[in-house]
C-alpha cells in the first residue's frame, strides 16, 4: 500500500508521498509554492535543493520544482501589457512566490496522490487582473511522477496563461542528450539560432537556450548516465534548458511557450471565461 504522510521541518508542514517499502518518494513542501522538493527513485533521490532557500521566505528557491504560472521565464523590465494597462510580474509568475493549499490526498495498492489549490486573491490581482483557481495533482506511480495540472478561468474575460515547470535534477556533469527531431535551439545567450545534434554542453553558459520539442515521449540523459523520460500533453511545446556555474545541477522544463510570450502575444493560451486548461505533465527514471 502507498502512503502519504506529513511532517514538520523549520515550521513548515512537507508531504511525503511513498510506496510500501519507502524506496521511491515525492515530497511536497504547499507552503512555499506548492513545489516538490524531492523525487527519488530505487532509494535515490534525483531532485537537486538548495535548504537555505526553501527555508528563508524571502528567497526563490533554488532547486525542486517550481511551479510557473501564469507565465514561464522573463518580461522586458518585468513588465506587460494587457488591455491598454500595464502590470509588473516577476520572472516566472505568481504560483512559486504564494502558498498553495492541500485540498486531497489519495493512497491505495498502486500509487500514492495528492492535489493543491492556489487561488486569485486581493494581492494576486494587481500584478495578474484575473480570477482563477489552479489545482495541481501530485501522484507517485512506480518510478513516475504524474504532474497534473488544471487552469481555471474564474472571470468574465479570457485569461492568458504560458505555463511550465521548472525541474532542477542534481548533476556534476552539464551535458544533455536529447531524442528529438528538433535540429536547432535558440541560445539566450547570444540571441541566436543554432544546430542542434542531440547534445548541449551548458558548462560556461549563464543564460538558459530552448527547443522545440515533442513532449509526448522526450527521452533524455543528463549526468553522463541518467535517463530521464519526460512526457506530457501537446501543450508543452518546449524544452528550456538550464544551470548556473559552480552548482550541481541542470534544470529541464517543459514550457508551453518561450521567454517573454506575454509581451510577444504569439502563442499564449487563452482560456476563456469558466473554461479551463487541463494539461499534465509525467517524470520517469527509466
Amino acid at each position: 500500500m502507498y502512503k502519504v504522510e506529513t511532517y514538520e521541518e523549520q515550521s513548515f508542514v512537507m508531504y511525503h508521498l511513498s510506496n510500501e517499502d519507502d524506496s521511491s518518494w515525492i515530497k511536497v513542501c504547499p507552503e512555499r509554492g506548492g513545489i516538490i522538493i524531492g523525487y527519488g527513485v530505487n532509494g535515490k533521490e534525483y531532485l537537486y535543493l538548495n535548504e537555505e532557500t526553501l527555508y528563508d521566505r524571502k528567497q526563490n528557491i533554488r532547486g525542486g520544482i517550481p511551479i510557473l504560472f501564469p507565465i514561464s521565464g522573463q518580461l522586458q523590465n518585468k513588465q506587460y501589457e494587457w488591455d491598454g494597462k500595464t502590470y509588473d510580474m516577476a520572472n516566472h509568475g505568481l504560483a512559486r512566490i504564494h502558498p498553495w493549499e492541500v485540498i486531497d490526498t489519495s493512497v491505495d495498492e498502486e500509487k500514492a496522490s495528492i492535489s493543491i489549490l492556489f487561488e486569485s486573491s486581493i494581492g494576486t490581482k494587481g500584478t495578474f487582473p484575473f480570477d482563477f483557481e489552479v489545482v495541481f495533482t501530485y501522484t507517485l506511480k512506480q518510478n513516475q511522477m504524474f504532474i497534473h495540472q488544471s487552469y481555471r478561468n474564474k472571470d468574465t474575460k479570457q485569461m492568458p496563461v504560458y505555463p511550465g515547470l521548472h525541474p532542477y535534477f542534481k548533476a556534476d556533469s552539464k551535458v544533455v542528450s536529447l531524442k528529438t527531431d528538433a535540429t536547432t535551439y535558440f541560445d539566450y545567450n547570444d540571441n541566436k539560432e543554432k544546430p542542434f545534434d542531440g547534445k548541449v554542453d551548458m558548462e560556461g553558459l549563464k543564460e538558459a537556450i530552448v527547443l522545440e520539442t515533442d513532449h509526448e515521449k522526450l527521452e533524455t540523459q543528463y549526468d553522463g548516465d541518467v535517463d530521464l523520460l519526460i512526457e506530457s500533453a501537446t501543450d508543452f511545446r518546449y524544452t528550456v534548458i538550464w544551470t548556473e556555474a559552480g552548482k550541481d545541477f541542470v534544470c529541464i522544463e517543459p514550457w508551453t511557450a518561450k521567454n517573454m510570450e506575454m509581451e510577444r502575444k504569439e502563442e499564449l493560451i487563452l482560456i476563456e471565461p469558466k473554461d479551463s486548461l487541463e494539461t499534465w505533465v509525467s517524470f520517469q527514471i527509466v
